[in-house]
Parts: structure tokens; sequence; C-alpha cells
């Protein structure tokens, strides 16, 4: 197993390469469009408290969804290829990062945004100077259970022709390579771990006074 598995990158370096790097593109993209959706959606949920049920309804549902149901519910709409995948992606991440930043808002202690508007400061002050830095560590915590979930459901993505490392195991299951499968899922495995890592390093260099 382990001659084979040499042998694969020894064979097939440029082509692992280009997989990995679909497969970072994809992901990447992914998370970036979901918080630009979520943390606003987020944020007028908790301004206009009237749309937190709905909102949060519709995209709870989606939670429970499976990922390759989502991804088979956008061939029809879009076909194959990288954007169907990528929107599946988003609609999968957008929850628990808008459940988080919802959160987030709603737990800064009301005695905080009193002293602040005593202070002097306007409700758009507030908004930016106290309420969204206190949710921020929420809000990353909610953008890295996301980057998890895209990472892993993005291996399905290459079902619908949308590259990545998904072709590896799923060629690996068709040829019952084990290698292959190996190869594929230690390395989802390994991005998974190093996305978790970045958003605990980040949380901790944004937050370092928190240590004082």
């Amino acid at each position: 197993m382990y001659h084979q598995i040499i042998e694969y990158f020894q064979m097939n370096s440029q082509r692992y390469f280009t997989m990995l790097t679909d497969h970072l593109q994809i992901s990447l993209c992914a998370l970036l469009a979901a918080a630009a959706l979520a943390v606003p959606a987020g944020f007028f949920c908790v301004r206009y408290s009237v749309l937190q049920k709905p909102v949060s309804a519709v995209f709870g549902i989606l939670r429970i969804i499976p990922s390759l149901a989502i991804l088979l519910l956008m061939l029809p709409v879009l076909g194959t290829g990288a954007v169907p995948a990528a929107i599946a992606l988003i609609l999968l991440a957008v929850p628990p990062i808008l459940e988080n930043t919802i959160a987030g808002l709603l737990e800064v202690p009301p005695f905080l945004l009193e002293t602040a508007g005593a202070m002097g400061m306007t409700g758009t002050q507030i908004w930016v100077k106290v309420r969204f830095p206190l949710a921020l560590p929420l809000i990353l915590t909610g953008m890295k259970t996301a980057a998890v979930e895209i990472i892993a459901s993005a291996t399905l993505a290459a079902r619908i022709g949308a590259g990545g490392l998904g072709d590896l195991i799923f060629t690996g299951i068709g040829l019952f390579r084990t290698d292959l499968l190996l190869i594929g899922g230690i390395s989802v495995a390994l991005l998974s771990l190093s996305a978790g890592i970045f958003f605990h390093l980040l949380e901790k260099i944004i937050f370092k006074y928190k240590r004082i």
C-alpha cells in the first residue's frame, strides 16, 4: 500500500495538486460568499426582530438536508460544474454563520449598550464599535464550523463535475483502489483540520487581549 501511494505521487503529482487547488478554490469561494450573505442577514434579523424566525427557519431547513441532495437539486437549474456546486456549498455554509451571528449580537450585555449610548455614541457607532466586535468570537466559530462542512461536502461536488479531491476518492471507489481512497480521504481530513487550526489561531491573534 505504501509503495502504491509513493508511486501515485511520483506519476501523478501535477494532477493531485490540480485537484487540491480546485478543492481549495471552491471551498474558499463558498465560505467567503456564505459569510458575505450570512453576517448581514444576521444583522438584519437582530435589527428587525420580526425577520429572525422566518429567516432562521428557512436556513435551518437547509441544515437537515443532506449535502448530496442539495447538490443534485442544483442539476436541473444550473447544470453541472463548479457554479452549481459552489451555490450548494454556500447554502450549506450559511446556517452556522447566520445562527452564530444572531447569537453573538443578541448576547451583548445590555448595560454595555446603555453605557455606549450614555457616552454619546450614535446607533451606528454602537453597532460598529460595540456589538460586532463583541459578537466576532461567535461569528468566527460559525465560520470555522462552516469551513469544515464546506471542505467535507466539496468532496461530493465531484459528482456534478466540480472537480477537487472528490475525483480522486470516487475514482478509488470505482477502481477498488484503496491507495486512492486513502490519499483523497486523508487529504480532505487534513484540509478540515487545517481550517480548524487556522480559525483557532486567528481568534487567538485577534483576541489576544483576552489573555491579559
